[in-house]
């Protein structure tokens, strides 16, 4: 199986929320982005004022998802540098906003958090890949180490919290899926991302390019968890962008020979995974 090409990366995220006001309230007061749109029932917000990072779709109606569902496990805003993550994490104390958690991966650092209907999210600093671990094989070990908050503290500004650095982009998304095996055969084994994590039977690390990681996917909701109800709140979908519409055309032509339902509409495929997680795929 030919890798799928080096330069591809995560797009923006769509979810469905029962609250749109206030999760566009949290997203921008307490992460940090922009609107970029609000209209009607859908709300689009970025960092830079141009590229789209989250999409809202609210839907006063839908149920709260199953905790033993398919879906997010959290989306992932890769922030510059280590002192851009500082500044986030010095706002969240001030705001006194809650965490769920902040860890050192060595590859990267790492904050957690969830939004107001339970979306988990990370905003996270890349180590230089030069001065990543890798094993004998060739594999990021996996490590979650705590976070070194006071040293990562005395590296924030003084300057007022003015929101996430323009430069943020969606570094990856983790995904809670039904089987490891299936999720494997469909994103490593069709699409062509490549290992570079594995934690036991229960989790999984892929990516384009040698990255540490741009999909996660894990069982941690259960090897007997559901598809996600289409009436429930979190994902709807999330992308994958490639960099050109020839590397496009070649996912498109290998899912027709896996026979992989998919639809395509204006250069872009829609496909789900195989728990049932929305994707869509497009080029630059």
């Amino acid at each position: 199986m030919k890798p799928i090409h080096k330069d591809t990366h995560i797009g923006s995220v769509t979810l469905k929320v029962r609250n749109l006001e206030n999760l566009i309230q949290f997203y921008t007061e307490t992460i940090g982005l922009k609107v970029l749109s609000n209209i009607e029932s859908q709300a689009i917000l970025t960092a830079d004022g141009t590229e789209p990072l989250l999409i809202l779709e609210g839907n006063p109606d839908l149920e709260q998802r199953p905790v033993r569902s398919a879906g997010l496990y959290h989306l992932a805003l890769l922030v510059p540098t280590r002192k851009d993550l500082a500044n986030v994490l010095q706002h969240f104390i001030q705001s006194n906003t809650r965490l769920a958690g902040a860890s050192n991966h060595k590859f990267s650092e790492a904050i957690y958090l969830q939004d107001p209907e339970n979306n988990g999210i990370e905003i996270y600093r890349d180590v230089k890949r030069e001065d990543w671990i890798r094993d004998e094989r060739g594999k990021l070990p996996a490590v979650s180490e705590p976070l070194d908050v006071h040293g990562l503290l005395e590296e924030a500004g003084s300057e007022v919290w003015n929101g996430l650095p323009e430069q943020t982009v969606m570094g990856h998304v983790h995904l809670n899926v039904i089987s490891i095996p299936e999720a494997e055969e469909f994103y490593v084994n069709v699409l062509g991302f490549e290992e570079q994590t594995r934690m036991a039977h229960h989790a999984l690390f892929i990516s384009a390019g040698g990255y540490h990681h741009h999909i996660a996917l894990n069982i941690w909701n259960g090897p007997n968890a559901i598809p996600a109800p289409a009436d429930a709140t979190g994902l709807l979908q999330y992308e994958i962008i490639v960099p050109s519409a020839e590397v496009l055309d070649t996912l498109k032509q290998t899912l027709e020979r896996h026979d992989i339902t998919f639809s395509a509409e204006k250069e872009r495929l829609f496909v789900p995974d195989p728990a049932g997680n929305g994707i869509v795929i497009k080029s630059k």
